[in-house]
């Protein structure tokens, strides 16, 4: 499942990332986005990107080309 398939309010878990793009994958570890941790969608742009997402107590705001590349479970 993709970040941008989920609605507002939504919560789910990361299960990991894609290969691509190390650099992107590194700067969401950094900000505690690792695989096993809950998030909830908390805000997504009027045309649908950026999206906010909520992890740890931080808000981290990804864009959609990058939430692609997010593994995700919803729970």
């Amino acid at each position: 499942m993709q970040l941008k398939d989920f609605p507002v309010g939504s919560k789910g878990r990361i299960s990991g990332y894609t290969n691509e793009h190390p650099e992107f994958r590194r700067r969401l570890l950094v900000l505690g986005a690792t695989p096993g941790t809950p998030f909830e969608v908390v805000r997504i742009a009027p045309l649908g990107d950026p999206i906010e997402i909520r992890v740890r107590g931080s808000f981290i705001s990804v864009r959609r080309d990058e939430a692609a590349l997010m593994k995700v479970d919803r729970i």
